[in-house]
């Protein structure tokens, strides 16, 4: 784990990209720093084959008629009365609310709601040397509407050729991939079942920390409809990935291990306020014992992807266009030169007809503040580009040759689908 993502970060996709130990778009981003000693963090996917694998993206999709066609039905996401009101638009997602003002105990939200977690294994196939070697990787999920869409990790189910997704009472259904996003690291997939349990969406962003959680999954692949308990340790924790992926997260020390990925983090009301999806190894290269240090998703960050994934089948993010890159200065001269990271996102390119070109921004300026806010790190920026809407009107501060500048940018909203048009593998669900 590194404290800052000095990688370039193209703003088409806004949040900065997200995380997998093998088998941000509603956001917020206020970047608290992880502290800088080696340790590594790892993304929460049980493989029973090749350990610690990155896997690539082969994408399973359906092109059943009852989830494609302009007849299909409506599904219903659960939100509790604090985060939503109802909505009535015509549209495939109905929004209702229900009551979740009753604080209820652990015991009683695992009664309710073990029905809505599922267990996941995958199938992936690898070449190696010219053999291929089929591998089963493993993690868990949630069911979001009571016909059958489910929510998990984007890691949970990458290069996977096929999905199969189990439910409490041992029911074991073939899944297909609905659409993903890989910057959240956030994948949808559904089943063909109706009658289902779904969980209460609840809103992360009205957690504290000293807040009390549970996650109920599928901790090491096989024990499956796990409880843990624990608090919020902290929010809005920057972390960077063993994958390079920085994303602002919940830390809790629940006990969150290897096929917990994908799985509920509930709230003490019964609501789903994360999605667990990594947590620090079990020791340091200091030789330090690590112990329940689990990371979430928070779900206020990803509910608008979640409903335009299953809605529409794409992915909407505000951006402004342009790729950057850690700002940095130089002293000495010649082979004597030397390179120093320095405060602020350097532009490497501005996208055509973006809000930032039509704003005039150029490469090589160096963006240092946006609304008053100092940018010290990429990843503050694109934390707060991911936290606008679309329309909004942003004051950046750049230097350019020396001088400082203002200009106002008003940011766009890019779509781009959840699922790439090149794949076309399927699988029955």
């Amino acid at each position: 784990m590194t404290e800052n993502n000095n990688n370039f970060n193209n703003f088409s996709n806004v949040s900065e990209q997200p995380a997998h130990e093998q088998p941000k778009t509603h956001k917020k981003g206020r970047g608290a720093k992880i502290a800088a000693f080696a340790i590594c963090l790892v993304l929460l996917c049980g493989g029973s084959a090749f350990g610690g694998m990155m896997l690539g993206a082969n994408y399973l999709t359906e092109s059943d008629s009852d989830d494609n066609s302009s007849t299909k039905s409506v599904s219903t996401i659960l939100t509790g009365t604090k985060d939503k009101s109802s909505d009535s638009s015509d549209s495939a997602i109905n929004v209702s609310t229900v009551n979740t003002d009753k604080l209820m105990t652990a015991s009683e939200i695992y009664a309710q709601y073990v029905n809505s977690t599922v267990g996941i294994t995958t199938s992936i196939t690898t070449n190696y040397f010219g053999y291929q070697t089929t591998a089963a990787a493993s993690g868990s999920g949630f069911i979001i509407t009571d016909d059958g869409y489910i929510v998990t990790n984007y890691h949970v189910i990458e290069d996977a050729d096929s999905i199969k997704v189990t439910t409490y009472d041992g029911t074991s259904y073939d899944a297909r991939l609905i659409g993903i996003d890989e910057n959240n690291d956030l994948a949808v997939i559904k089943i063909n079942a109706d009658g289902l349990t779904p969980v209460v969406i609840g809103s992360s962003d009205d957690l504290n920390v000293g807040d009390n959680v549970i996650a109920i999954g599928n901790p090491l692949g096989e024990l499956t409809f796990s409880l843990t308990s624990g608090v919020v340790s902290a929010l809005d924790r920057e972390v960077t990935m063993s994958n390079a992926l920085t994303m602002d997260l919940i830390q809790t020390d629940c006990a969150i291990n290897s096929g917990n990925s994908g799985g509920a983090l509930f709230n003490m009301y019964g609501e789903v306020v994360g999605i667990t999806n990594a947590k620090y190894s079990s020791s340091s290269s200091s030789e330090a014992s690590i112990d329940n240090i689990g990371f979430a998703i928070p779900i206020s960050d990803v509910m608008d992807t979640i409903e335009s994934i299953i809605e529409d089948g794409v992915i909407k993010t505000p951006y402004i266009g342009v790729s950057v890159g850690q700002a940095t200065t130089s002293s000495g001269s010649g082979r004597f030169e030397m390179s120093y990271q320095a405060t602020g996102a350097m532009v490497v390119g501005v996208t055509e007809n973006s809000p930032a070109e039509k704003a005039g921004l150029k490469e090589d300026d160096v963006i240092t503040a946006v609304d008053g806010k100092e940018i010290a790190y990429v990843s503050d920026l694109t934390s707060y580009i991911a936290s606008r809407d679309p329309g909004d009107e942003i004051t950046l501060t750049i230097e350019r040759d020396g001088e400082e500048k203002e200009i106002k940018v008003t940011v766009g909203e890019q779509t781009q689908k959840a699922l790439p048009e090149s794949e076309n593998m399927y699988v029955d669900g």
